[in-house]
């Protein structure tokens, strides 16, 4: 006789691990905005993925990570050249903080502000560690977004639906 089920323990096992997996995207979720990484930006941005466009925050942080690395790639050479190009990394930072801002990346929008005022000053010291203060922002920020990506394939793996994370949004 063939079994056109699974035995019951491990549809049970099944349920309990895919509700583990949510609880840990929505408590992951939740730190990263509570922490800052996130701002209420990244939230609206979830709203616009649906059953049709199930990959769309993924297929924009996609782009936003290939877009960032150029950028903070060029922003450094920019302030590598003798003299220094203030005038070029400029807009470079200006580009990163919009489209940091338009996916709810802020702790990476803070840096970008500080580092353009620093740029207009023609501050190379203030740049520089600007430059550091981005791209160590820019780098924790990847690996937690990568880390809810990886618990999300997980939980569509076992069948289940990503969590929707609950928290109040300011206007």
């Amino acid at each position: 006789m063939i079994r056109t089920t699974l035995p019951i323990q491990f549809q049970l096992h099944t349920t309990m691990a895919v509700a583990q997996l949510q609880r840990k995207h929505r408590d992951h979720q939740a730190a990263m905005h509570l922490e800052g990484f996130l701002d209420d930006q990244f939230i609206k941005l979830q709203e616009y993925q649906d059953e049709s466009s199930p990959y769309f925050v993924t297929e924009i942080l996609t782009i936003y990570f290939a877009d960032a690395e150029k950028l903070l790639n060029d922003i450094a050479q920019a302030l590598r050249k003798i003299p220094v190009d203030f005038k070029s990394a400029d807009p470079y930072v200006h580009q990163l903080k919009g489209s940091s801002t338009s996916i709810g990346a802020a702790r990476v929008k803070i840096v970008c502000t500080t580092f353009r005022s620093f740029c207009q000053a023609q501050n190379l010291e203030g740049c520089m560690r600007s430059l550091q203060q981005l791209q160590q922002e820019y780098s924790l920020l990847k690996n937690n977004i990568q880390y809810l990506f990886r618990l999300e394939q997980e939980i569509q793996a076992a069948d289940g639906s990503i969590p929707t994370v609950e928290y109040i949004v300011t206007p």
